[in-house]
């Protein structure tokens, strides 16, 4: 089971705390790289050791499909199937089985579905998923959930929100007989309505999870619709329990949503990017196709200690791009992780320092 303790509280509400589970020890706040697949795209997890990740995300419904979880699990689990030895959480697929809309049907029993991968026909009950994850060995698991568009009715919400909260009991339920030593989060659902997040928090904070998640934000609202709704869902969630707001990556994003109590955070954001040859830097971002890379003989980012800056220059990193070379996909990834796990870090002595406030005004002047 997860242990968490804040050690620090800002006035603004921001956390810098500690989670401890099966010999795991995590700083928070945290961000967690995504590996679908169990692989985070173009880096090995030695190369995700050295950039300073501590726990990382898989999708169970993409594993279930690929390569099975009995596999999985006949080897050893995910550790050691992917040696990757530090922390992992699973996703339950709920967003990934919405992205397939027209192959799935919602009730209130779980999800049929047709397989994106060869149409096959699957069922995933709430009961199924727990086993799945269960199986695969995770350290932190996700019960099945139902995310929407922003831009559904309230009444559609609410439907969502509702069936969201039966699946939470009925997954809580197997996953406390199941004996499992895992720990499980609760999904707070109701897209861009206070009132359902509300309603939402304050039943699965009647189940006593180990920890909560938000959902369903980040895709495609206003970020100061996405900070509103997260400033108003967390009133309600308890204190001495982890928060993680799931798919969220962008640096301004995770600054602005700690600030509002926020504890844990995934994305694919900086792994995408940077196969697009798209890398953070202090202001912004760089492209690295640009043709005024062409003869920069400078690194990504002055100052920065990763493999990626401390070797290469703009110029062959562009080089690289331009001729479709996979080791560009692997040093624009190897910089973007190192450069988001190193702003939590920062962000967090900030939050023990005093120093927030001073941190906000640094990230938004361009200098971090």
């Amino acid at each position: 089971m997860i242990d968490f303790s804040v050690e620090k509280c800002d006035k603004s509400g921001a956390r810098a705390g500690k989670l401890v589970f099966r010999g795991f020890k995590i700083d928070t706040p945290v961000f967690m790289p995504v590996g679908t697949y169990a692989a985070v795209k173009t880096v090995s997890p030695r190369e995700l050791e050295s950039a300073g990740a501590q726990i990382i995300l898989s999708n169970a419904y993409h594993l279930h499909l690929r390569p099975g979880e009995e596999l999985i699990k006949k080897l050893g689990g995910i550790h050691e199937f992917t040696g990757w030895k530090r922390g992992f959480l699973t996703d339950s697929g709920g967003f990934q089985i919405f992205s397939l809309s027209p192959l799935r049907k919602i009730s209130r029993e779980g999800v049929s579905f047709r397989s994106h991968i060869d149409g096959a026909k699957g069922f995933l009950a709430p009961s199924d998923v727990i086993q799945i994850e269960n199986d695969i060995g995770a350290d932190i698991i996700m019960p099945l959930d139902v995310c929407t568009a922003p831009d559904v009715t309230h009444a559609e919400a609410a439907g969502a929100a509702e069936i969201t909260n039966e699946w939470a009991e009925m997954s809580k339920d197997v996953w406390e007989r199941s004996g499992a030593q895992n720990s499980l989060f609760g999904i707070v659902q109701g897209t861009v309505f206070e009132d359902l997040r509300e309603q939402c928090a304050r039943r699965l904070r009647s189940l006593d999870f180990p920890g909560y998640a938000v959902g369903g934000l980040s895709v495609g609202e206003e970020h100061a619709v996405m900070y509103r709704i997260v400033q108003h869902t967390v009133q309600f969630l308890p204190e001495e329990k982890p928060r993680y707001l799931m798919g969220v990556g962008a640096p301004m994003d995770i600054l602005e949503s700690v600030i509002r109590g926020i504890d844990m955070f995934d994305s694919v954001l900086p792994t995408r990017n940077a196969r697009n040859a798209t890398v953070f830097i202090p202001g912004g971002r760089l492209l690295l196709r640009n043709s005024s890379n062409r003869e920069d003989d400078r690194p990504i980012q002055k100052g920065c200690s990763c493999y990626t800056c401390s070797q290469f220059s703009r110029a062959y990193l562009r080089h690289l791009f331009k001729t479709r070379e996979i080791l560009g996909y692997r040093l624009a990834t190897i910089h973007n992780l190192f450069y988001l796990i190193d702003f939590m870090k920062r962000l967090r002595e900030a939050i023990i320092n005093d120093g927030l406030d001073a941190f906000r005004d640094s990230y938004y002047r361009g200098e971090l």
